[in-house]
Parts: structure tokens; sequence; C-alpha cells
């Protein structure tokens, strides 16, 4: 198998929802990167808002979002776990995104954070260039994080957080003698979160959160041969209304864009060697105005997603929101719907990706489901 085939695996997994209906032309160019899970909502609360989580209230899976949010928690710790079978819609059931999230506060300004994401991408029977049948192998890709917070100032606080990431695509084989290798990477986030909610907790609050920030990716021992990984900018707002004791509403938006560079327009072979050639920090600015579209093109890699959460007596949630992404940098696009109840220390939520489209049309991400459980420990707080 090519090494293209290795290295996009999980890409074409994950990024087949940004839209394998359609033919390579100048009009699309996606900005794609290795270790594509990361970019995957590991939380069912979140999931239910269409992947809102930037700005919302601090809860135990905040590491995922903006680790900034833990400092204004007020549970002493917590514990979270999440399970999402992926890309059911098409006939995969041995692929699922599995996470573990915790926190635990120092005192009333601190806290410590972490979380662990686990992305299996089921069996696979690799071959060679002439179909003969190789080794069979299970791809799999773990990120594990730290993460620490302080409040700042009485609305204010910030969050930092490094992550390992290690991604196994091909279980070491070489294939026309070239050995392939798991990538590694190191990354770090950092986190703004600006908590304005009264007593009561209604009000606005914000967030900015730039996640993923490291070093490049390679599968072989060849340096010119590095990708990028997802990066990502992120800011948020969530006002929430408290209408009277039992009654929550709260709802906001996210606004998000990769910090990579986009890739050049196929055949433009001097423009490959520079997208390689890109340092990593200075790909995090200039992946701001460097479109070859320009800046329309540049406005076009902006995704958002909106949502709302009803609360009634801090036990039940219903949950509702919309992803978009333009349909010439990914095509994701779909609404979602979701659920939680809290009793005493135990939480338990669900969301559901609702099917779009039909045919070739067909959203891959369509029926996908996300189950998660959260244990507080210690004074009970609504989620």
């Amino acid at each position: 198998m090519k090494r293209f085939a290795y290295k996009l695996l999980a890409s074409v997994l994950f990024s087949s929802a940004i839209s394998f209906s359609f033919a390579q032309t100048n009009s699309i160019n996606v900005v794609t990167t290795a270790v594509p899970f990361l970019r995957i909502s590991p939380d069912a609360r979140a999931g239910g808002m269409g992947d809102l989580g930037v700005a919302t209230t601090p809860d135990v899976n905040s590491q995922f979002y903006n680790v900034a949010k833990y400092a204004f928690a007020k549970n002493p710790s917590g514990i979270g776990m999440t399970y999402t079978p992926w890309l059911k819609d098409l006939g995969l059931n041995d692929v699922f995104l599995a996470s573990l999230a915790g926190y635990y506060k120092l005192d009333e300004q601190q806290t410590l954070s972490g979380s662990l994401r686990y992305f299996s991408l089921g069996n696979i029977q690799f071959t060679d260039n002439l179909g003969n049948d190789l080794n069979a192998f299970r791809p799999r890709e773990v990120a594990v994080d730290l993460g620490y917070s302080r409040v700042l100032s009485e609305r204010l606080s910030l969050g930092v957080a490094i992550r390992y990431i290690n991604s196994n695509l091909a279980g070491g084989q070489a294939i026309t003698g070239v050995s392939y290798k798991p990538g590694n990477a190191v990354a770090g986030d950092v986190g703004l979160y600006y908590n304005a909610l009264g007593d009561d907790g209604s009000g606005l609050s914000m967030g900015l959160a730039l996640t993923n920030l490291g070093s490049k990716i390679s599968y072989t021992s060849d340096a010119t041969q590095k990708d990028f990984i997802p990066a990502n900018f992120s800011l948020g707002a969530v006002y929430t209304s408290v209408s009277n004791e039992v009654n929550k509403l709260s709802f906001g938006v996210d606004i998000q864009k990769l910090m990579v560079p986009t890739p050049p327009l196929l055949g433009d072979s001097a423009g490959l060697v520079n997208y390689r050639s890109k340092g990593v920090v200075g790909s995090w600015f200039s992946s701001f105005g460097d479109a070859p579209g320009g800046f329309s093109e540049e406005l076009k890699e902006f995704y958002f997603s909106l949502g709302g959460e009803y609360t009634y007596n801090e036990q039940f949630s219903i949950r509702a929101g919309y992803f978009y992404e333009n349909q010439n940098k990914g095509n994701r696009q779909y609404f979602s719907v979701g659920a939680g109840f809290k009793y005493s220390t135990l939480g338990f939520n669900l969301s559901y990706l609702i099917p779009s489209g039909s045919g070739v049309n067909r959203n891959p991400l369509s029926n996908t489901i996300r189950f998660g459980l959260i244990f507080d420990l210690g004074e009970q707080e609504i989620y």
C-alpha cells in the first residue's frame, strides 16, 4: 500500500464527511492535517449542541474545548467518560472514539486537569501494490494531556495544557523499501474564559482557545515528509437566561479556524514545495491570509457551531445545535440533538447527529451517537 494510504487513512475515515461526493476542482481546496481525530468532538454534551463548547458553563470535559473553564468549576473534582461509535452510517462497526477526562481543584483559584483520547480505526488488512495480503493490523491513535487553569480576576481565568500524540497507522510495516513508523508529536493549548454570570446563573460568558499548537508529525525517517497537526483557533460566546428557580436556557456560537496552511491547488508543484517547507510557528500566523483565492477564500475556512441548552430543575437537559462548514472547505453541515440527566453525583449525556443528504451526498457522519457519563466528586452542580 502506498504511503498516501497509510498517512491519510484516519483522514479518509473522518474527512469522508468532508466530501467524497465531490471531485477535486480548483474551487474545492480543503485544509487537511494529520491526526484529524483531534477535531472530533469527544463530549456528548457539546455534541448535542453542534459541537459548541468554548464558552459553555464549565464541566468535566472542558479540557477538550477550553481548559481555562475549569477554574470556574463549582465542584471540587470530577471524572467523565464518553464513547462514540464512529461512522456507523458507512457500515463500520469497529471504529470508535473513547475519551476520559477529569479535574481536581487545588483551591478556589487553581485547578489541575487531564484527559485521554483513544481512536480505533478498526481491523484493516494491508496489501501491497499488487493486491497481495500483508499483515492485518488495527490502526489507532492516542492523545494524552495535562492542564492547569487559574483564576486571574473575579471574571477571568487562564488555562494551559500540554499534549502528547501518538498515531500508529501502519504497525511499523516496510513497503517498497520504506519503513513506516508510528508518528509522534507534542502540542499545547492556551485558553481564556470570561465568566460574567450572575449569582442566579444568568448572563454572558465568552471563551478564546488556541489548541494543538505543536510540532509536525512524521511517519517515516524522511525529514521532508512531515505533516501539520490540527492547530486551531476558537472564539465563543454563550448567553444564559434564568427565568425562575427551575428553568434555565442557554444559547451560543463558536467560530473556529484551522491555523494550518492552505494547501496549493492541484498541479502547483512550486506551491507544494513551499507548503511542505513552511515552519510551524510561522504557519499559525500566515494561515489567516494564505488562501490561493485571497480574502474571500480565507473567509470560507472559518466554521461555526450554533447551539442551545434548556435545563429543568438542574436535573434534566435538552439540547440542539447546528454545525456549518463551507462546501468548498469540507462541507460538514449537520444538525444535532441531545439530552442529559443528572441525579446526585452521577450524570448521563446522549447526543445524536441527525441524518442529512441522500445517495452519494449522504453525510457519512449521519446517525453518529455519543454516550457520556459524568461523576461529580463533591458539591452537586448542573451541567
